[in-house]
């Protein structure tokens, strides 16, 4: 099984794109669009994801998934597990009542929120993302969480820029990312 998933791996991390200094200079931009134009690699993307969920998270209720690329995994890992989604959106993109956190970003400030139904108190949540950079939008997703009084159990990501240190910023929830940049 080992084998298989870093075959699994591999075949992911040979669709990541590198676009350097991209959106601005200095920043290389790791694209996940071929992931998704490729049906082997994002099989194998939900299957790790799956394959870790099993193992690490055996008392689960629901994916949570990051706008917007969260959308993209989440649902897919959800069906698997037989399990429900909810979306964590950029402030003003849902209905209803909502519950909303705003954060610092590196170029000013941003609000996420969820459906204030979206998740009942003391449900085990588990959050999800394509990217882990300085960790601001999933620990923003992990303080609605609080709010709407979810326990976390974790967050995925398909890749993490470590030298950023995201991570650090969501402790004490683990991170568990496919990737490592």
């Amino acid at each position: 099984m080992a084998g298989d998933s870093e075959s699994k791996l591999q075949l992911v991390q040979r669709h990541i794109r590198a676009f350097p200094d991209f959106p601005k200079e200095g920043i290389v931009f790791r694209d996940i669009c071929p992931i998704l134009k490729d049906p082997a690699a994002l099989t194998a993307v939900i299957d790790l994801f799956e394959e870790h969920v099993r193992k690490n998270h055996q008392q689960l209720d629901l994916i949570v998934g990051l706008d917007a690329r969260g959308f993209l995994f989440g649902p897919l890992l959800a069906q698997r597990l037989g399990l429900g989604f909810v979306l964590v959106r950029k402030k003003g993109k849902l209905p209803g009542t909502t519950v909303s956190v705003a954060y610092d970003l590196e170029y000013g400030k941003a609000e996420v929120e969820i459906q204030e139904d979206a998740v009942a108190p003391g449900q085990k949540v588990l959050l999800i993302d394509d990217l882990l950079a300085t960790g601001g939008t999933l620990y923003a997703a992990c303080e609605l969480m609080k709010k709407l009084q979810a326990q976390i159990v974790g967050c995925l990501v398909v890749m993490e820029l470590k030298e950023l240190q995201g991570a650090d910023k969501l402790k004490p929830h683990s991170v568990f990312s496919l990737l490592h940049y």
